[in-house]
């Protein structure tokens, strides 16, 4: 895997990944910035989440479980001292679909925070990650 970073301004980075996407990452005003894109640390929140919701999709689809919807809304919390790692990750999951069974959400949750994710893995190292559900039945 390839990744290409280009300085653009101030403290604007336009990011180039080697599928052919890019993707603008900017500062807030206080630090530089012009506040045109998302930091670069919450860049790595939103591949983590989109990690993990991929799996649980993916592990849900193959338990024949028939999911409509899946939102995954994270909060964390980062070391107030430099290098300002994440400590803190939780992950509450929405799932929504039609007789959805909750012990296989919380399978395929489960299995992709202790398995697949290589995202939320790698975060485990420095943040605390916790994980819970919610299952809507359409």
């Amino acid at each position: 895997m390839k990744a290409r970073i280009k300085w653009v301004e101030q403290v604007s980075f336009l990011g180039e990944t080697e599928s052919g996407h890019a993707v603008l990452m900017d500062g807030p005003p206080d630090g530089g910035g012009r506040n045109l894109g998302p930091r670069p640390m919450e860049m790595v929140l939103l591949g983590t989440g989109g990690c993990t919701t991929y799996d649980v999709i993916h592990i849900l689809k193959k338990s024949r479980q028939q999911i409509i919807d899946c939102v995954v809304e994270i909060r964390a919390e980062r070391a107030t001292e430099d290098p300002k790692v994440f400590t803190q990750i939780h992950f509450h999951f929405i799932v929504t679909g039609k007789d959805l069974k909750p012990e296989q959400v919380e399978r395929a949750i489960k299995l992709s925070a202790e398995k697949y994710c290589s995202a939320s893995i790698m975060l485990g190292k420095t943040a605390d990650i916790t994980h819970d559900f919610e299952v809507v039945q359409e």
